[in-house]
């Protein structure tokens, strides 16, 4: 009985192959394999591919508060109550959902005096809508209301699709690598055999950890959209056929 006959070979690739985002390549490993079957020696390519692909926050959350003291608790709902009915109107007229507002009240007492305070809690997914929200409300109620900070981050469906947007990437430029190589050999690459996923993993990135706190920048004070890095790593085995076999 034959054994079978191994040809290995190791190539470094310079660079990815074309995707959005940062993308590349490593650790190319080709193996030509006979093995003997009832019909024919099956000859096969095994490469692996790596892709980085990052993606920026696609929601953002801004807590709007208002608070109020007065000597009776009717006057002091009322008084905050008319302010949030305001904030929540300019929301719907902005196209806000109502789904995606919540309100809560906290009344307490403190010596003579009845204090309310309520919160407006607000999830965007269009930036410059959330903008002109903050806007608004900043100009007409002034001082009688706090707008918070924005709070960017990825929501579920977001990171889904980056997860499967870097495994794509990565099986992309495996096939890439394996028709290069294959040409190389002077053979034609043929259908996969087997496609599967080594290694995910993803990270956040900070402007301010890139940075390296070299000191604030004159924009300091604008808050910076977080992105989320998302990285594949896949080893992909694919047919080879000789290039003058002619296809059934």
């Amino acid at each position: 009985m034959h054994s079978p006959n191994r040809v290995l070979s190791a190539i470094l690739s310079a660079t990815g192959h074309g995707f959005a985002g940062n993308e590349r390549q490593q650790e190319l490993e080709t193996r030509t394999v006979n093995r003997q079957s009832p019909s024919n020696r099956v000859r096969e390519v095994q490469v692996t591919g790596t892709a980085e692909v990052c993606c920026p926050a696609d929601r953002v959350s801004v807590r709007v508060s208002v608070n109020n003291s007065k000597e009776s608790v009717n006057e002091v709902t009322t008084s905050v109550s008319r302010r949030l009915e305001y904030i929540v109107q300019s929301l719907r007229q902005h196209g806000i959902k109502d789904e995606d507002t919540s309100v809560r009240r906290f009344l307490h007492r403190q010596a003579d005096l009845y204090h309310m305070d309520a919160e407006v809690v607000v999830t965007f997914s269009d930036f410059e809508t959330m903008e002109r929200v903050c806007s608004v409300l900043l100009e007409k109620l002034d001082k009688s209301v706090c707008v918070g900070s924005p709070q960017f981050y990825h929501s579920a469906g977001c990171l889904s699709q980056l997860r499967r947007r870097a495994c794509v990437s990565a099986v992309e430029n495996a096939q890439q690598k394996a028709s290069e190589v294959s040409q190389l050999l002077g053979q034609s690459l043929g259908h996969p055999l087997l496609v599967r996923e080594e290694e995910a993993r993803e990270w956040r990135n900070n402007d301010e950890e890139e940075d390296g706190g070299q000191g604030a920048t004159p924009f300091s004070h604008i808050v910076r959209t977080p992105t989320v890095t998302a990285s594949s790593r896949v080893s992909v085995s694919f047919s080879l056929r000789d290039r003058n076999r002619k296809k059934l």
